[in-house]
């Protein structure tokens, strides 16, 4: 008879249990067992009766940060802006890959792709700072070569239509020389044989590209993007606090849900109420990158997650 099971696997595998219980250890105690807060949406907490004796308000929470208007508003921003950072940062970074493997110079490569890589390392709090110098109204570079050309200054800080442009221009310049890596590994694994085969028979450079490299690195996009997809309502904090700050004026055009729960969290004293931002937007993670993958799995089991 085979034998199977856990407790076979495990006298069979001692030590190999033993080098993974550490990680098991810390995972859990890290993040799981810190999820049993989430209860807090559901209850009006209360700081002399705790997270599990604070009585229960059922969905008090969630309709309090939906009929203010917040939860839509920073629902829409924080989908919007993952939606444009997503299409920017693939697609550069597909460009990207395939530009930097079509130079034959080697010393010309690989400068250019450190210079694209290199703005990941950099900390969005020296970014926010580049930011507010080059669109400051009173030193900011831009206004200082305007009134040097007579012109008057912009107030880019009382302009919030302005900052989605910006934050996902900053955003692709940081991220798509480190997204570009992965294409670049994809790109060089495509089997050089076709491509010249293709340029024996007279294809071009764009008819390589169309016909062969993005067919070949195609299941890397679409895993790309589905993992980018199941963070589309995960807003990147660090970024927008940076850059935006505590601008109230540009709150209804940069709040995301990330930096809404963080406000609420030193300015608002029930944190039920943040509690229930943290769990609409983790259940909303969840169903998204479920029904995008089931798309996907529809069309292509291949290209599908799971």
């Amino acid at each position: 008879m085979k034998k199977e099971g856990f407790l076979y696997e495990f006298k069979k595998n001692k030590a190999l249990f033993a080098m993974a219980a550490p990680a098991f250890i810390l995972v859990l105690v890290m993040q799981y067992f810190p999820m049993s807060g989430l209860i807090l949406a559901f209850k009006e907490y209360q700081y002399n009766l705790g997270v599990f004796g604070s009585p229960f308000n059922g969905l008090q929470n969630f309709g309090y940060l939906f009929n203010s208007g917040t939860g839509w508003l920073i629902t829409r921003n924080t989908i919007l802006y993952n939606l444009l950072n997503l299409v920017t940062s693939q697609l550069l970074a597909v460009v990207i890959a395939i530009f930097i493997t079509e130079i034959r110079a080697k010393y010309f490569k690989k400068v250019t792709q450190t210079v694209i890589l290199l703005p990941y390392f950099i900390s969005w709090v020296v970014v926010g700072v580049f930011v507010f110098s080059i669109f400051n109204y009173e030193t900011g570079l831009i206004n200082t070569l305007i009134s040097s050309l007579g012109g008057e200054k912009i107030n880019y800080y009382m302009m919030p239509m302005a900052w989605p442009i910006i934050i996902c221009a900053f955003n692709a310049w940081k991220w798509t020389g480190y997204n570009s890596v992965i294409y670049i590994a994809a790109v060089t694994g495509v089997d050089g044989e076709i491509n010249e085969a293709a340029e024996i028979d007279g294809a071009t450079i764009f008819q390589r590209i169309r016909y062969i490299t993005l067919p070949s690195i195609r299941p890397t996009l679409v895993t790309m993007v589905l993992l980018q997809v199941g963070r589309i309502l995960r807003g990147d904090f660090e970024m927008f606090y940076q850059i935006v700050g505590n601008n109230g004026q540009l709150f209804n055009a940069t709040d995301v849900i990330d930096t809404y729960v963080f406000r609420s969290l030193i300015t608002n004293p029930d944190i039920g109420m943040t509690a229930a931002a943290t769990f609409y937007q983790s259940v909303l993670c969840f169903a998204i990158i479920m029904i995008v993958n089931t798309v996907v799995k529809k069309i292509d089991e291949d290209y599908a997650l799971f």
